[in-house]
């Protein structure tokens, strides 16, 4: 998560030839590390194999008695397409190279093989979730398997994982730390599929849409030429990318600041207070204005330096920080990294430093729960090459800056908030497995921009697609409720982003919707009955796969049509009838005009399969439901299913 540290491992590594695994497990391992014991498959479809051998070497695969050949490029690398297969083993997989060398897989099912993505609702383990006992206790079948992908992240598409991945069946053991959703849809399916399933779980979070996405897919959006091309320095020259960033943020503080101030300058303006030692999360300080403080505070040290350790080549560790830095050392930025307290250590460029008073300033912005400079004190330091170390542990001194300020720009290269990354990291190296579709849950990192969201997440769709197969089909989570119930209309970005990703899947005939917005929790972002999220999905794939003549989602909107002092909703999807629980009306419904003042609660009334809104009088051009962050539903059909938010013009 950290980058441009001292040491650049991963690039050296990547120079030397040694994350092929070709080229460190050895003649025996002919396959992509992505086919191992125990994997699953994708049945009724050709199935993509790949791996490296020596250029131009010719490779035999078999599966089960089909053989095919192939003849590796110049560059070592293939790929045969076994032909498709109805479900079923266990199977041996063997590949043979020219040169005599053999590898066999064991053990492999055929069955439906689903990717599992998205950000910390998608991540919460079994283990976090409700009944997690008895859940983890019962989940042995060898007819589930399992894969996970570690955090990652690449400035370019790479070809292998950066963390060893293995598949195994579903059993206590395995379950307990994988994805809740992605495990519960499965065992909900099972129930009426008898079909074996492999589930690749790949989520990280607190991660916007965009990171999971790829360079050309965000320019199919559009507006990310200019962050994307200095993403492309950085992956050629860290160091200018550095300095480029660190004028874009540059310039939007002397912008934003009301006295156009340059904090990280030599020279301070305003005031500058100690730091309390020992370094720790500022929301535990005692200071009133940082008590709740989601937003940036700016650290500052001197450290005085002789002509030979200014002359030494040097590093600079500024210990643990959540979650972002921006750094400079001499009014010159060198680093910028995110982590939830992880450590940095940035190269000092030589000629920045000079004899006597240098200055280090570091601006932390923090987006949720803890943060600021946590330590350890003897973490921190000027490291200098043959001129000792010298120690920057304690003598911080900070400065406030109110939440008024809004946030600043993103570097490109940042994990969960950048641009593609995590797609080069963890989702390229799969391309091109086979798979029947994917569970996506993820949104709450964009609800600050939910008008963006629905091309967003078309885009995401139709460039995966690219990658995995024009009929991939995908199973979008619609945000839960989450915070405390309004008793007036409102605006909310997170109802926005629901919208967004109603009208999204609306607009693709190969996605369904699972709607949870009756299965929150007010004080809770990430709830722990992942069961009904699990339910709700399979039963969408159900429909949207596997030819259930079941609605996906249950109620959906068809058209709001003004009658005779009343607005009638007309329902599509509904199982039997509309119903409303709790209460002989169903609540949520509001008439609104042109703006959001005009918005006002009317009584609803249920008719089969439509809702009579009254009075219907008035300017309203549109009907919302459900329209706040944590709204309260009760209009269902007959399943048991909710209607979802929505938000329809009124013809």
């Amino acid at each position: 998560m950290v980058r441009k540290s001292l040491f650049l491992f991963g690039l050296a590594f990547a120079a030397c030839g040694l994350m092929n695994p070709a080229a460190t497990a050895g003649p025996t391992t002919l396959l992509h590390e992505i086919f191992q014991d125990h994997a699953v498959l994708q049945r009724d479809r050709p199935i993509p194999l790949w791996g490296d051998v020596r250029p131009r070497e010719s490779v035999s695969v078999d599966l089960d008695g089909h053989t095919i050949g192939t003849r590796a490029d110049a560059a070592g690398h293939w790929r045969a397409d076994l032909p498709s297969l109805r479900a079923g083993g266990p199977y041996s997989l063997t590949v043979t190279a020219g040169s005599g060398a053999r590898q066999t897989l064991v053990d492999i099912l055929i069955g439906d093989v689903f990717l599992c993505s998205g950000q910390s609702n998608m991540e919460l383990p079994v283990a976090r979730s409700s009944n997690a006992e008895r859940e983890i206790s019962l989940s042995a079948s060898d007819r589930i398997r399992v894969l996970s992908v570690g955090h990652a992240t690449s400035p370019t598409p790479a070809a292998h994982f950066q963390d060893p991945v293995a598949w195994m069946a579903a059993a206590p053991a395995t379950i307990r730390d994988f994805s809740a959703v992605c495990y519960y849809f499965a065992r909900e399916l099972q129930k009426t599929e008898d079909v074996p399933l492999g589930l690749i779980h790949a989520s990280w979070g607190g991660s916007r849409i965009e990171p999971w996405m790829s360079a050309g897919g965000l320019e199919s959006v559009g507006g990310f030429d200019a962050a994307l091309n200095l993403l492309r320095t950085d992956a050629k020259d860290p160091a200018a990318g550095i300095r480029l960033f660190g004028g874009l943020w540059e310039s939007w503080w002397t912008a934003h600041a009301p006295t156009h101030s340059t904090p990280w300058e030599g020279t301070p303006t305003g005031e500058w207070r100690p730091v309390p030692v020992p370094l720790r999360d500022w929301k535990t300080w005692g200071v009133p204005e940082l008590a709740n403080h989601d937003g940036m505070v700016w650290f500052r040290r001197s450290v005085t330096l002789t002509q030979a350790q200014a002359d030494a080549a040097g590093s600079l560790s500024i210990g643990a920080i959540d979650e972002v830095d921006e750094t400079w050392v001499n009014g010159v930025p060198i680093g910028n990294s995110f982590g939830y307290g992880t450590e940095r250590t940035y190269i000092v460029p030589p000629g920045l430093l000079h004899a006597g008073d240098n200055i280090v300033v570091i601006n932390v912005l923090s987006t949720w729960d803890a943060g600021g400079m946590y330590g350890p004190p003897e973490h921190l330091a000027l490291r200098l090459s043959n001129a000792g170390t010298v120690p920057l542990g304690g003598g911080w001194r900070y400065q406030f800056v109110p939440e008024s300020m809004g946030l600043p720009p993103r570097a490109p290269w940042e994990a969960v908030s950048g641009l593609t990354s995590i797609y080069n990291a963890m989702i390229s190296p799969l391309e091109p497995y086979a798979l029947r579709g994917v569970l996506w849950y993820q949104g709450e990192s964009n609800t600050g921009e939910p008008d963006r969201y629905r091309g967003l997440l078309t885009a995401l769709m139709r460039d995966w697609r690219q990658r995995f197969g024009p009929d991939l089909a995908f199973l979008i989570v619609q945000l839960p409720n989450f915070g405390v119930p309004s008793s007036r209309p409102e605006s909310s970005n997170w109802a926005a982003l629901r919208e967004a990703q109603r009208l999204a899947v609306a607009g693709d005939p190969n996605a369904a919707l699972a709607v949870t917005i009756d299965v929150g929790d007010a004080h809770d972002l990430h709830p722990p009955n992942k069961q009904t999220v699990g339910s709700r999905l399979a039963h969408a794939a159900r429909h949207l796969l596997y030819g259930d003549p079941a609605p996906a989602s249950g109620p959906v909107p068809r058209a709001a049509r003004r009658g005779q002092d009343r607005v009638v909703v007309d329902f599509d999807g509904v199982e039997g009838a509309l119903v409303s629980l709790g209460s002989a009306r169903p609540t949520g419904f509001e008439l609104c005009g042109a703006d959001e003042p005009s918005c006002r609660f009317v009584d609803a009334s249920v008719q089969t399969d439509r809702v009579i809104l009254t009075p219907g009088i008035g300017p309203a051009t549109r009907v919302r439901f459900c329209w706040s962050d944590a709204p309260i539903c009760n209009l269902y059909d007959e399943s048991a299913l909710p209607a979802g938010p929505f938000e329809i013009p009124i013809h």
